[in-house]
């Protein structure tokens, strides 16, 4: 028989219950909510206090995830309290979830005095209804660049999460644990969090000042500085792409020695990688924005059109005009989770 979890820390019996808000948009992310929905549960059976409430909130009676999964809601978009929080929960095909009557809703309470985040894609929502104007925030990296060139207002980070007065977003995935993890460590102290860590088998505890990629060893499978060093270099000079000499002698090599450390570990040429780059960017504005093809070219570093559908087509066996096409929603319309 496995025994209850001892109580955490000493909580005031007095203290009003914080309630959330979550706001299911259309195909939300499972996991991003779960993440976060669950630590409030965690915190009130560990504590014995009825700490935190919470409702989910949509248009309509029900909200289907992405993974089909089918959630009754519990209202509609009616006024909530001052002391509410908002959680925006989003997903895939964000831009069609985000409709007139989510973004009216938002403003709404937003001017009440309500604090509102978006959780994954769930930013695109807020920013949208202009609420992370001048505000720092963050989204899932593969959105990031669509993000960055529709709301150029927001001071976007690469952060697992952020909290910027009473503007929240998180990454996505597993970054919602993290954000409520901080806020019931701001709410009830440290002890009660890593209670609630500890019950989540939550070993790793992140801040928003933890990144939500891998580092570039992690994620290419090497370590060898030089080459990170390089490929740091050119995730960071897409729209002006830096020559393979420029780039050899940046870290103190010769050209003839950067082609043979890329052919060594990554299997192809510097100019093939730095290439692929750029167009994997190009695909995530022509999936994620209305940017025209001719402006996509330009923002991945091609001059000519031709030249960036030449190149796009033996990447990906298709032209941009042609990707552009088959994407009936293109802003949000892809998430890696």
């Amino acid at each position: 028989m496995v025994s209850p979890p001892r109580k955490a820390t000493h909580i005031a019996k007095d203290i009003q219950p914080r309630r959330f808000i979550f706001l299911l948009l259309e195909r939300f992310t499972m996991l991003s909510f779960a993440g976060a929905i669950e630590p409030l549960r965690i915190a009130n059976r560990v504590s014995g206090e009825n700490l935190y409430r919470w409702a989910l909130a949509g248009e309509g009676g029900f909200a289907t995830s992405s993974n089909g999964a089918a959630f009754k809601l519990d209202m509609g978009l009616d006024e909530i309290e001052r002391e509410d929080t908002v959680l925006v929960c989003g997903g895939i095909d964000v831009q069609k979830a985000t409709t007139r009557g989510i973004i009216g809703w938002l403003r709404r309470e937003a001017r009440r005095g309500v604090a509102i985040g978006g959780l994954c894609t769930g930013a695109y929502a807020v920013a949208k209804a202009g609420l992370l104007d001048g505000k720092k925030a963050t989204i899932h990296w593969e959105n990031q660049d669509g993000f960055l060139e529709e709301f150029e207002d927001v001071k976007l980070t690469k952060s697992v999460f952020v909290i910027d007065g009473n503007r929240l977003s998180t990454a996505g995935g597993t970054s919602s644990i993290d954000l409520m993890l901080k806020i019931i460590a701001t709410d009830h102290g440290d002890d009660l969090a890593n209670t609630v860590a500890d019950q989540l088998i939550y070993s790793a505890i992140r801040t928003d000042q933890d990144t939500q990629r891998l580092s570039i060893p992690t994620r290419i499978g090497v370590r060898h500085p030089k080459l990170s060093q390089v490929i740091q270099m050119m995730e960071t000079n897409i729209e002006d792409p830096i020559s393979p000499a420029d780039l050899a002698e940046e870290v103190g090599m010769s050209t003839r020695q950067l082609e043979r450390l890329f052919r060594r570990y990554l299997n192809r040429s510097p100019k093939r990688y730095y290439m692929e780059l750029r167009l994997s960017k190009a695909r995530n504005l022509l999936m994620q924005t209305d940017m025209s093809v001719i402006n996509v070219a330009l923002a991945c570093g091609f001059a000519s059109p031709s030249h960036f559908s030449k190149c796009y087509r033996a990447q990906y066996n298709t032209t941009p005009y042609r990707e552009r096409g088959t994407q009936g929603n293109p802003v949000g319309a892809r998430l890696s989770i």
